[in-house]
């Protein structure tokens, strides 16, 4: 055991104040993301200092990627996480997770060791803290400061309603005991959110939210634990903490004694929405050096290279409609941050749980391209290994996937009594990215409200279908499949629920609840392509990446559907392979990248 001090680190006060490379603050936020992937460079260039060649021998040596950090913070990232009205970048999360899917595309580690942590930190501060509490946070991260959260239970699955750190009332004092042994950037942390038991007795009011500062706990009251290292996110420095009556001020707690339930649940709803859409972007990468690959098998010069060309191409083909299915629902969650905030923990909660299901499944899928190229650890190759190792992390932990079934499926029986089939549907900026997002109050988001506006296109949206293609055919189709397996769904739920006073069995639950993820995104789907049709990218008001997405639902439901006309594959491919010669990225927004 390490005994504090817990860290050495810069004084405050020494963060980067920006440069000539660094976004001002009236750019918006696809401007600065473009600045950030020009200022990455091209990935497989071995000369540049930001590239494959030198991330990958840091996670080799389980090292933090020290020059990206650095450049992070001459681009004066850290601002993304703090909110406008403080000084800082952040205005919706649509803008944050375009500012960081550039970071994600090139190493998931340091997008989480560098900032993702310390936003999900700072979140439960901008939505529960005092002026005080607020304004301290944002001038530590504004300064380049890192925050971290001590959330994790290992001892417990991740369950952090049962805290092994309690804390105590003496007079003005709360007094810590116990210890916490999984949190990422707790060596250079210089804020620390911390959650405890404040109650013994059972039920949401027992815990509570601390914001600590790490460099003022009382000398020999908190131990730093020995580093855990992982198989995924080898660069993040992830480590224990342990209080021994280690005494804080009462003023250091978020929100009042016993909010820090309530609290969680709310901030979830932001955490696990950004989080699993930043994953998009690694996924993208993977899908790019397995297309590259598919290319390179493809050439007449590369005869006996270990794998069948057409096969691979139905494999990335593949991937990339299950990228723009997950997308789809992600960009729908991000917007609904804003415009739906009282609907979103069942957005949340569906796209998080669908993260390992669809993005892990596809890299894996995505390795039978790769062949034996998969154990490389050098160059694209190599990245492609860092990624499939890191992403299935972004599954795990206390919003995991039983964590989030266990938020669907009590809304389930409400849900099918008086919003499926009942709601209009969501308003079309729900389904366009980049349209203009109001700025919403957080205490909006809701821990519940019964309501889904997103599964009522597949019923209203899909009656409209007009069109004389074989794709906008199919289409049609596969909406009235979806169509059908929801009014299923809402039947079954009313059976089992003994109209409406008991709660759902938990093993049937949870099969519901899968079937009912699945079916948001195929709505959310729709609503994407149907709303595309007025103007933007005219590849998303094609039909032929609506009904491959659909098909992929309905395939993943057990529907016994026909297979698609040839022209949505060919459509496919050719996007595919566009995509790839032309340097954009495969996910919703289409952007140009860097190398």
């Amino acid at each position: 055991m390490v005994t504090a001090p817990l860290l050495s680190r810069p004084a405050e006060g020494t963060g980067p104040e920006g440069s000539a490379r660094a976004a001002g603050p009236g750019q918006s936020a696809q401007a600065r993301a473009a600045r950030l992937e020009g200022a990455l460079g091209d990935p497989a260039d071995p000369a540049n200092p930001f590239g494959y060649a030198p991330l990958l021998a840091a996670d080799r040596a389980a090292d933090r990627f020290t020059a990206g950090e650095e450049l992070l913070d001459e681009l004066r990232v850290f601002a993304e996480f703090v909110p406008v009205e403080l000084d800082g970048r952040l205005d919706t999360f649509e803008n944050l997770v375009a500012v960081l899917r550039p970071v994600f595309r090139r190493d998931v580690g340091l997008g989480m060791g560098y900032g993702a942590m310390s936003w999900m930190a700072a979140s439960d501060v901008w939505l529960a803290g005092t002026t005080r509490q607020r304004t301290w946070l944002a001038d530590t991260m504004l300064a380049g400061g890192k925050a971290a959260i001590a959330q994790h239970e290992t001892p417990h699955s991740n369950d952090y309603v049962r805290s092994q750190v309690t804390a105590r009332r003496e007079g003005a004092t709360l007094v810590l005991s116990g210890a916490k042994p999984l949190i990422n950037n707790l060596e250079r942390a210089r804020a620390l959110v911390l959650f405890c038991r404040t109650d013994p007795a059972p039920g949401s009011r027992s815990h509570s939210a601390l914001l600590l500062d790490p460099a003022a706990l009382p000398t020999g009251s908190a131990t730093l634990l020995p580093r855990h290292l992982a198989v995924g996110l080898r660069g993040c420095r992830f480590a224990g903490l342990e209080f021994a009556d280690c005494p804080v001020p009462a003023d250091t707690l978020l929100g009042p004694l016993g909010s820090g339930v309530a609290t969680a649940l709310r901030s979830f709803q932001a955490s696990r929405t950004v989080i699993s859409a930043l994953a998009v972007g690694a996924v993208d990468t993977v899908l790019r050096t397995a297309t590259g690959f598919a290319e390179s098998v493809r050439s007449p010069a590369a005869s006996g290279a270990g794998t069948d060309a057409d096969q691979a191409f139905s494999a990335t083909t593949g991937a990339f409609v299950n990228l723009l299915l997950y997308d789809a629902l992600a960009v729908v969650s991000l917007r609904a941050l804003q415009l739906l905030p009282e609907q979103t923990s069942v957005f949340s909660a569906a796209l998080k749980y669908l993260l390992p299901k669809v993005l892990t499944e596809t890299m894996y899928d995505l390795s039978t391209v790769l062949g034996s190229g998969i154990y490389s650890r050098e160059g694209t190759l190599g990245i492609f290994q860092k990624h499939v190792r890191d992403v299935p992390v972004l599954s795990l932990g206390h919003a995991g996937s039983a964590a989030c079934q266990a938020t669907l499926v009590p809304q389930l029986s409400h849900l099918a009594r008086f919003s499926w089939f009942r709601e209009q549907p969501a308003p079309a900026a729900l389904f366009r990215p980049w349209d203009p997002l109001p700025t919403v109050p957080p205490e909006r988001l809701a821990l519940a409200s019964g309501r889904d506006a997103v599964v009522a296109c597949l019923p209203l949206l899909g009656a409209g279908i007009t069109g004389a293609d074989p794709c906008t055919r199919a289409l049609a189709g596969l909406v009235g499949v979806l169509t059908g397996e929801l009014r299923e769904l809402r039947d079954r739920v009313r059976a089992l629920d003994d109209g409406g006073r008991a709660p759902l069995p938990t093993a049937a639950g949870f099969a519901l609840a899968d079937r009912y993820a699945l079916l948001l995104a195929g709505a959310a789907v729709l609503g994407v392509w149907h709303h595309a049709g007025g103007g933007g990218d005219p590849f998303l008001a094609d039909a032929a990446w609506a009904a491959a997405a659909l098909h992929q639902v309905a395939r993943r439901l057990g529907a016994r559907v026909p297979a698609l006309p040839p022209e949505c594959e060919a459509r496919l491919r050719q996007e595919t392979r566009a995509r790839f010669g032309t340097q954009h990225s495969y996910d919703l927004y289409n952007t140009p990248l860097y190398g």
